[in-house]
């Protein structure tokens, strides 16, 4: 850094001069964030202390100003009450309204002294506090006129002699009124000096914000230019290298720029190019093999489950003798297998994904015949569309467990396909115990954002729905929940309409 003290024979030249050598030497590190942070704290600095300083000179004017206003309102009050309260409270007593102890004198009294001490603790000028020092003292001598016409009264003097104590005391408060309007006079001079002073801080703080905006636009355009220079034709090759790379050509090279912080990031960006393309394409397929296991998996623990409350509910039923009902749930769940693993394919028909649902209804309603109805309607025209399988029956489980069954009474579970807007679109409606507004966004949190899925238990069909949904379509192809409580809940989602063999 360079220090130099200006002598009185440096001409204007020679001051520029110096100011532009203390700037180069200011930036002319060889670190490049030392150079950019360099400029901006000094750029921030210099925009700072403009306004800084206006905003603190203007609070303190301000203030200045407000207790001035405040002291002439104060004191215009104050006169009133010496002009006018205290003449009409001793009259009332040497007139016999009221008597000398029930008067209200040295209420008013000590009320002026307090008036007094609050406006000497917000007065500036040593000539005004001492008006106001003066105006103390006459207020102790109209105190001491007042205990001296108590004291007559209490001795019954003749009237005449209250009259002029009577006289004194109003002498005594025009007196104080006179100091108390020549203090108002004075504070309203001080507020036109404070005013002036005022207009002069705003001029020369405008004119020093306009010098400093000025210095720092010269001070920016040099420092950008001084950045630039060193380091503008590497970014550039960097910023057309990521452009490159950003759109998917990553065969892109860059040479090396012989920048000292910038050779090891060009180096790195031109080997991250060769590679990322196998990372980005391994890491894509194996994230995609992993959720599609994970899916599998989940879509397993579904089975088991199912799987051994239907062969309890066969052997009971063949217990009681009940063989039609034997035939009907060993036909349905012929069929419930059948079209589940489907030859090993992850897409089927909507005909058969609806006919897979209502195998599975079947025997529930066999298991569960006291609160169990369903019903079962979608368009014709889309029977034969693909769909990726077993959508619909972990929602109708979920309809089941946790809506119909926590309700008293038969339930119903209504299931929908339609079509709109080039879309398939389904649902899984009942009418059980429902949730309320809360129960619902708790939900959504938990299919959103669970990333372990053996810690859901309520919610585990709609997060495997949600998940193999976004997996094999997008993510904007997700569960919609809709509940109130003790009405019901829908489930509904739809996809895209996809040319798949099936």
């Amino acid at each position: 850094m360079i220090f130099r003290a200006f002598l009185p024979g440096d001409t204007e030249v020679n001051r520029r001069s110096f100011a532009r050598e203390w700037l180069v030497s200011l930036l002319d590190r060889s670190s490049i964030r030392h150079k950019i942070q360099t400029s901006y704290i000094l750029i921030i600095m210099m925009m700072l202390a403009p306004p800084v300083t206006t905003i603190a000179s203007s609070i303190y004017q301000q203030i200045r100003y407000d207790h001035i206003i405040t002291n002439v309102s104060k004191t215009n009050r104050l006169n009133q009450t010496v002009k006018t309260e205290v003449a009409n409270e001793i009259w009332d007593i040497v007139a016999g309204n009221k008597k000398f102890a029930e008067g209200r004198q040295y209420d008013i009294l000590d009320g002026i002294n307090e008036s007094l001490a609050d406006i000497m603790g917000t007065t500036e000028l040593g000539k005004n506090r001492q008006m106001l020092e003066v105006a103390g003292r006459a207020v102790d001598t109209l105190r001491r006129n007042v205990d001296s016409l108590g004291v007559q009264m209490e001795e019954n003097y003749p009237v005449i002699e209250n009259e002029i104590k009577l006289d004194d005391i109003r002498g005594v408060a025009a007196l104080i009124s006179d100091i108390l309007q020549d203090f108002i006079v004075l504070e309203i001079e001080y507020a036109a000096n404070t005013n002036e002073s005022i207009k002069k801080n705003t001029l020369v703080l405008t004119i020093l914000q306009i010098i400093t905006v000025l210095f720092v636009t010269l001070f920016s355009i040099f420092a950008q230019r001084s950045v630039l220079t060193s380091i503008n034709r590497p970014i550039k090759e960097l910023e057309k290298l990521s452009t490159k790379i950003a759109g998917g050509d990553l065969t892109a090279q860059a040479d090396l720029p012989h920048v000292s912080e910038l050779n090891n990031l060009t180096e790195n960006l031109n080997i991250m190019a060769l590679k990322i393309q196998d990372l980005i394409t391994a890491n894509i397929q194996e994230q995609k093999n992993l959720q599609k296991s994970e899916m599998k998996a989940l879509q397993a623990q579904i089975t088991p489950h199912f799987l051994y409350n239907t062969f309890d509910t066969i052997v009971w039923l063949a217990e009681g003798r009940q063989y039609e009902q034997v035939i009907d749930i060993t036909r349905a769940f012929s069929s419930f297998f059948r079209i589940s693993l489907n030859r090993g394919k992850d897409w089927t028909r909507v005909r058969e994904e609806f006919e897979h649902v209502e195998s599975y209804l079947i025997i529930q309603k066999i298991r569960y015949r006291d609160i169990l109805d369903y019903r079962i309607e979608y368009e014709p025209d889309m029977a034969e569309e693909p769909v990726l399988k077993l959508l619909l029956q972990p929602l109708v489980e979920n309809a089941l467990y946790h809506g119909i069954k926590n309700k008293r009474g038969k339930g119903l579970i209504l299931v929908r396909g339609w079509r709109e807007d080039g879309f398939l679109c389904f649902s899984v409606e009942d009418n059980g115990i429902g949730m309320s507004k809360d129960q619902v966004e708790h939900v959504c949190r938990q299919i959103d954002d669970c990333s372990n899925p053996d810690e859901l238990s309520d919610v585990y069909g709609l997060y495997n729905v949600s998940k193999r949904l976004e997996l094999y379509y997008n993510r904007n192809t997700m569960l919609k929940l809709q509940s109130d409580f003790k009405i019901g809940t829908i489930v509904s989602f739809r996809v895209p309409e996809v040319l798949v063999h099936v």
